[in-house]
């Protein structure tokens, strides 16, 4: 990795403003990628990012297909159990619905007996899944999607009446002229708020340690604060660097 000069990052390339792909299709934009570059410029290497589907990254990890994650991918001690995390970034869940909010969508009480979208393999599926027992006799029915574009397209199309999704995408969606007029918040709150972190396989402990010190000195060069306040989510930065605080 480090000694052939490139390393390769996966992400799910369905998550702005954290990765995604930009107008030709091809190329991952996002704060995980400048972040990504600002890394590999501190340790002398290219960063290549990969799309790759999100439920499939700890394995592309543990099986050596991939040295990094950076997929907004919460730190939970469930992944710790699989991966090692090194945290760069804090955000909670968002409830997503139509703009005009057509179903009454509130909180979490207020999905009890609606169909509700959330991208598999997330916190948001999670969640959902401890949030049935606030709707006995009338539960949520979950709709798991393989993107977020897929989860997103559910509720563009009226097929569910709301949308579990971290906070910086769904803020994204309710503010980018080309999707304002269709999404909104259905409230303020930020549902269980988790630490972002680079996924690193438990075998390579030495990478971890390398990427923990240069994201340090990113933070401490200032770097690491303009690339969050280029995409308009330095509300989420953390001050410094942990492992596995999941």
């Amino acid at each position: 990795m480090l000694a052939s000069g490139i390393l390769r990052v996966a992400t799910d390339a369905s998550y702005a403003p954290a990765s995604s792909f930009a107008k030709d299709g091809r190329t991952i934009i996002g704060f995980e990628p400048d972040l990504g570059a600002d890394l590999g410029a501190v340790l002398g290497v290219k960063v290549v990012f990969a799309n790759k589907p999100f439920s499939a990254l700890p394995s592309l990890l543990t099986s050596g297909a991939t040295d990094l994650v950076m997929s907004a991918m919460t730190d939970t001690t469930k992944r710790e159990k699989v991966i090692d995390f090194v945290d760069y970034f804090s955000a909670g869940t968002s409830l997503l619905v139509q703009r005009g909010n057509p179903h009454a969508i509130s909180d979490l009480l207020s999905l009890c007996g609606q169909k509700v979208a959330a991208e598999a393999g997330t916190t948001q599926q999670d969640l959902l899944k401890r949030s049935q027992s606030q709707c006995p006799g009338n539960p949520i029915h979950v709709v798991l999607k393989p993107t977020n574009d897929d989860a997103i397209l559910q509720l563009r199309t009226g097929q569910v009446a709301a949308l579990l999704m971290d906070f910086p995408p769904a803020k994204v969606l309710t503010t980018d002229p080309r999707t304002h007029g269709l999404y909104q918040l259905a409230s303020d709150v930020q549902y269980e708020p988790g630490l972002y972190g680079i996924g690193i396989a438990k075998s390579n402990p030495m990478l971890r340690d390398i990427i923990r010190t240069a994201l340090s000195q990113l933070i401490t060069s200032g770097d690491y604060t303009a690339v969050l306040k280029n995409w308009d989510v330095a509300k989420g930065a953390v001050k410094q660097v942990s492992v596995n605080a999941g």
